[in-house]
C-alpha cells in the first residue's frame, strides 16, 4: 500500500474539447497562412497572365473587352523576330547584363571582404561614403559622366553602361558586405593559421561560404541592368545596334502601336529569360536576402 502511494500519478489527460480546439486553431492558421499566400500569388501573375494572353490573341482582338483569345496565334511569337532584330537586341542584353554583373562582383567581394573581416584607419567613413552613393540619384552624376563618355568617344556603344560595374557598384558592396559579417572570423582566422594571406583567404574559405549571398548580388544586378532603360537611352539612342532589349521593346512598341498582340509577344519573350533565371536561382537568392539582414 505505501509503494502504491509512493507511486508518482500520472497527469490528467488534456480534454477533448481543449484538444479539438487547438487542432481546429492550428487548422484555421494553416488555411489563412495558405489562403493569403494563393491570393497575392494570384495578384502577382495576373499581369503575367494579361501579357500571355494578350500576345496569342489576334489583332482585331487584342486590348479589347474580350479578355480570353477566341483563336490562339501562337505564331505571333516567330512573327515578331521577322518585324524586329530580337536576336540582335538580346544579344547586346545579354552582353550588357553579363559583362556587368561580372564587374560588380569582381569589384564588390574585395571591397566588401575588406569592409567587413578587415581593419583599418577610415573603414567607417568608406562604409558611410558607400551607403551615401547608393542614395545618390543617378541624375546628379549624369552629366559629368555623360561628357567624360562623349570626350573618350564612346557614346553609341555599351562601353560607358559597363565600364563602370568593373569599379564600383555600391548596392553590390553593401550587399555582400552584409552577408559576409554573418560568416564566422573563426573560419578564416584557421585560413591564416594554416599559411594563408588575406587573398587566399578570401577566395578559398570565405567566397565558397558566401555563394548564397553572391548568387542574390548577382541576380540584383543581372535583373537592373537587363532591365535598365534611362542607361541605354544615353548612351545607345542614336546607334540602333547597340540597343539592348528594354529600348529595342519601347521603339518597337512605337512602330506598332497598333498591333499591341506583338507587342505583348515581344515583351513576353523578353520577360522569359529573367523568369526562368529566377526559378532556377530561387532557393540561393531567397538564401541570401535572408542571412544578408541578420547582422549590421
Amino acid at each position: 500500500m505505501t509503494a502504491l502511494a509512493e507511486a508518482p500519478q500520472k497527469p490528467a489527460g488534456v480534454h477533448p474539447k481543449v484538444r479539438f480546439k487547438r487542432s481546429w486553431d492550428k487548422r484555421l492558421s494553416w488555411i489563412a497562412l495558405h489562403a493569403t499566400g494563393i491570393a497575392l500569388g494570384v495578384i502577382f501573375m495576373l499581369p503575367l497572365l494579361f501579357v500571355f494572353l494578350t500576345a496569342v490573341m489576334a489583332d482585331d482582338q487584342a486590348m479589347t473587352a474580350s479578355l480570353w483569345p477566341s483563336v490562339w496565334h501562337f505564331e505571333n511569337f516567330v512573327t515578331v523576330f521577322k518585324k524586329a532584330p530580337l536576336l540582335e537586341y538580346f544579344g547586346n542584353s545579354l552582353l550588357y547584363s553579363g559583362l556587368a554583373t561580372i564587374g560588380a562582383l569582381l569589384s564588390a567581394i574585395p571591397a566588401a571582404y575588406a569592409l567587413a573581416k578587415l581593419r583599418w584607419r577610415g573603414q567607417n567613413l568608406f562604409f558611410m561614403l558607400t551607403v551615401a552613393a547608393m542614395m545618390l540619384p543617378p541624375q546628379v552624376t549624369v552629366v559629368p559622366l555623360y561628357d567624360l563618355w562623349v570626350r573618350l568617344g564612346l557614346t553609341g556603344t555599351l562601353v560607358p553602361l559597363i565600364t563602370p560595374y568593373f569599379f564600383f557598384d555600391a548596392f553590390s558592396i553593401f550587399l555582400l558586405r552584409q552577408f559576409f559579417l554573418t560568416i564566422p572570423k573563426d573560419y578564416l582566422e584557421a585560413a591564416k593559421i594554416d599559411g594563408c594571406n588575406e587573398f587566399q583567404a578570401m577566395y578559398r574559405v570565405l567566397i565558397p561560404m558566401a555563394k548564397p549571398g553572391i548568387a542574390a548580388t548577382a541576380m540584383f544586378c543581372f535583373l537592373f541592368t537587363w532591365n535598365d532603360y534611362f542607361g541605354p537611352l544615353l548612351y545607345t539612342g542614336e546607334d540602333q545596334d547597340h540597343w539592348p532589349l528594354s529600348l529595342a521593346i519601347a521603339s518597337f512598341r512605337g512602330m506598332h502601336h497598333v498591333e499591341w498582340n506583338m507587342t505583348m509577344a515581344a515583351t513576353a519573350l523578353i520577360m522569359a529569360p529573367v523568369i526562368i533565371l529566377f526559378i532556377f536561382a530561387q532557393k540561393s537568392f531567397v538564401k541570401g536576402i535572408t542571412f544578408t539582414g541578420v547582422k549590421g
